[in-house]
Order: structure tokens, then sequence, then C-alpha cells
């Protein structure tokens, strides 16, 4: 304290204007890299799982349409095939868009069991099997519902991060405004000192 008492007043209010401007522009640099992190959160929770979820769709609408061919009285081999196949190939062309997703260890587990049980239905469509392509096609629409709640699992998680973030930046906004009051306070009284001048009042005169 001895030290600073060498300095005017005008040179204290700079060095704590000083002070207070760094931490405000770490406060700031700290809020880009938060707002970065909350924009790739929603792009995430956007194109890793609502986009996906309609890949599900998609996948679960093509199962079921295998399901209903496999069974078909009217249908021979040959056209339960064809439509069987055609489904198939409609699937694949997902699978490729399903795979630029960025994906979990988990859902990276069940989507190779989807894969799995998708070529044993194709298999199964080679062989002419069409008993067995209902149990196929119902053990891929199970896998297909983990990786459904999974998304929900995943897109939750991104929100909360997000919210957290939110709360953050909020919090140091408010604490940089608490930082430009008290700045402004002390600066001001920093200023004024030297103009403010106490008179003491003198004593009465005796005579």
């Amino acid at each position: 304290m001895k030290g600073l008492k060498k300095y005017s007043n005008k040179t204290k209010a700079a060095f704590i204007l000083l002070i207070v401007m760094v931490i405000i522009l770490l406060n700031n640099f700290n809020t880009l890299q938060d707002s970065k992190e909350r924009n790739e959160n929603i792009n995430a929770i956007f194109n890793d799982r609502l986009v996906v979820e309609r890949y599900i769709f998609h996948y679960a609408n093509e199962l079921h349409f295998i399901k209903a061919k496999a069974i078909q009285i009217n249908l021979d081999d040959s056209q339960k095939s064809q439509n069987i196949s055609n489904a198939l190939n409609k699937i694949k062309s997902i699978d490729a868009l399903y795979l630029k997703t960025v994906l979990t260890a988990n859902e990276e587990q069940f989507f190779k069991s989807f894969l799995s049980s998708c070529a044993t239905i194709n298999k199964q469509t080679q062989n002419k099997n069409w008993s067995q392509i209902g149990n196929s096609s119902n053990q891929a629409l199970e896998t297909l519902e983990k990786l459904s709640n999974l998304q929900i699992k995943e897109a939750k998680l991104k929100v909360d991060n997000s919210n957290a973030l939110h709360n953050g930046l909020t919090s140091l906004g408010e604490l940089e405004i608490a930082l430009l009051v008290v700045l402004s306070g002390i600066t001001t009284y920093l200023l004024m000192a030297k103009k403010i001048k106490v008179k003491i009042p003198e004593a009465p005169s005796l005579n």
C-alpha cells in the first residue's frame, strides 16, 4: 500500500482500469469459446440426431415392406425376390448417409448389428427362405429401436451441455457488469479525490 502512495490518482485509476479490462478480455475470450461449443452442440443435434432419426424411420418402413412381401400369398418367388431386393437397395442407399454422421461407440455397435440383419435378409431372399425373413426383419427393427433411443439420449446430453454453457455465459456477463460498475466508482473517486477539499472550520475568536 505504501508503494501506491507515490503514484498519482490518475495513475492508480489507469492501473485499475487496465486490470479490469484484462479480466473482461479474458471473460470475452472464454465466452467466444463457449459460444463455439454451443454452436457445435446445436449442429450435432440436427446433423447427427434429428437427421439420423429420419434415416431410422425410412429403415423401419422398408423393413415392414419386406416383412409384408415375404408372406404375401399372391406373389411368386421371383416377385418376392424383386420387391425385397429393391427394398434392400433402398436401405443400402441410406447406409451411406448414416455412416457420414458421427457415431458413438454404442451406436456403431448397434448399427453393425443392423447391417448384419440386413445381410441375413438378403441371403434368405436368395435362398427363398420366406418364413425366416420375418424373424430377421424383427431383429433389425429391434436394433433400430435401440438406435432411436440412443438418439434421444445423445441429444439430451447436448441440450444439457448447451444449457450449462448458457448459464455460464449469463454469469460471466453479470460479472462483467459488476466489474464495470465497481471500476466506474473507483475511477471516479480517484479522479475526484484531489479536487475535494475539506474545510475545517476555524475556532471562534476569543476577542
